[in-house]
């Protein structure tokens, strides 16, 4: 086959194929027969995919086996992926109720295509193919299958829909799917959602429930994978707040953005590769302690972002043990401060640790005598809590929001660290 020819850009002589099915007709042919690139008859994921599968499978006719991992392999694959399946268990189930009336299965795989859920439902004799397909355990990574959508997110991070004989394999031609990648905190793709249909066509938006199911259950993962980290949510609507819309952002101790969602990276940024360039100051236009502040308060309060968008945010510190502070309040007669609706004076964004120039004072230590750190804000809502309640345990952990054991947990590392031994009220 003359591969070499698919870098022209050769327009497809018939111009005007009536349907879907004959536009993916001459594409198969321009590609896999001349030797042409197929450009605007099929996407360029498919195109990509295509000319990845031609290195690794040279015949297109042949039975894809669809084997499971092995027994080890999967128990392995299923508890590495915990965190994942305990976050999505509530929006696969939503899924799965509202496309209950339809063929569709909804599959979930982790990162590198292995599936770690599929719908528990029995396949029709014109689902051959979704009955090998549909088990948990069964990798159906690009390297094994061929092009299919969860294929290619696994393999690129970009959702995208496959639809009909746009699949590598003959054994394919009848299969519809559309899959969106999910990430963690890291940056690195987590798992990747799909909805999957055989003999038939969807009836409905299908790219698009995928992408919103997968936004809700990458936002739960964020966040369950946030230790330590001020999450902070905000949008220019406060009604979008709690909404897949929503942006999020992860503030490390440091003061630097650890993390972002889609949403997040596009109201302000993508996070630039150097971490020295990720403080908040800069990327946000407040210091650290004025977010941290803002954990006091419940409702949305309004923020001018360092670009002059305004937004509404609401913020949560998570500690390092998973406690969340979340429910605190400010004491009574001490007011929570409202961050500014107009930008913040001229502020020298801080360097994070490990980048500061010597010769330069550290701006984390400059704020330490306006300022608090985060594990510094933690310690003080507790304390706060303890003095409010008389130093009674359980009234505290109940103020908080958090279980009496995690407090107690809390509690003695500090004495210990402090060389003290004071008793405490358990109530």
């Amino acid at each position: 086959m003359a591969f070499e020819r698919l870098g022209k850009a050769n327009a497809p002589r018939q111009l005007f194929s009536t349907t879907p099915a004959q536009r993916v007709a001459l594409a198969r042919q321009q590609f896999f027969e001349e030797g042409v690139r197929p450009s605007g008859l099929v996407g360029e994921a498919v195109i990509q995919s295509w000319l990845r599968c031609t290195r690794t499978h040279s015949d297109r006719q042949r039975i894809v086996p669809f084997d499971a991992v092995t027994p080890s392999r999967l128990h392995a694959t299923l508890a590495r992926n915990r965190e994942l399946l305990e976050v999505a268990r509530q929006e696969l189930a939503s899924m799965e109720s509202a496309l209950a009336g339809t063929d569709c299965r909804v599959i979930l795989t982790d990162g590198e295509g292995v599936v770690v859920h599929v719908t528990q439902q029995p396949a029709a004799a014109y689902q051959p193919v979704l009955r090998k397909t549909a088990r948990v355990g069964v990798n159906i990574s690009e390297r094994i299958v061929g092009t299919t959508a969860p294929g290619i997110v696994a393999t690129t991070g970009q959702a995208c829909t496959v639809d009909g004989a746009e699949h590598y394999f003959d054994v394919l031609s009848q299969m519809q799917c559309a899959a969106a990648p999910i990430r963690g905190v890291t940056g690195q793709l987590a798992g990747v959602l799909d909805i999957t249909m055989e003999a038939r066509r969807f009836g409905f938006d299908a790219a698009s429930m995928v992408a919103l199911y997968a936004t809700i259950i990458e936002n739960r993962l964020l966040q369950a994978q946030s230790c330590d980290h001020l999450i902070l949510r905000f949008q220019a609507s406060p009604n979008l707040l709690g909404t897949p819309m929503e942006a999020l952002a992860g503030v490390a101790p440091d003061g630097t953005i650890a993390w972002l969602n889609g949403a997040g990276a596009r109201l302000i940024g993508r996070l630039p590769e150097d971490t020295c360039e990720r403080a908040v100051e800069s990327m946000l236009g407040h210091d650290l302690a004025s977010l941290l502040r803002l954990g006091r308060r419940e409702a949305a309060q309004p923020m001018r972002l360092a670009s002059g968008l305004g937004v509404w945010v609401q913020a949560r510190l998570k500690a390092a043990d998973g406690a969340d502070f979340r429910h605190a309040v400010a004491m009574p007669g001490e007011a929570a401060p409202v961050l500014p609706i107009e930008p913040a004076a001229a502020m020298k964004a801080p360097v994070a640790e490990g980048c500061a120039d010597p010769a330069m004072p550290n701006p984390m230590q400059a704020e330490a005598s306006h300022g608090e750190t985060l594990r510094e804000h933690s310690r003080k809502l507790i304390e706060e809590a303890l003095a409010a309640q008389g130093g009674n345990v359980s009234q505290a952990a109940r103020q908080l929001g958090v279980s009496r054991g995690t407090l107690y947990r809390r509690l003695r590392g500090w004495r210990e660290e402090d060389g003290q031994g004071a008793p405490l009220a358990a109530g």
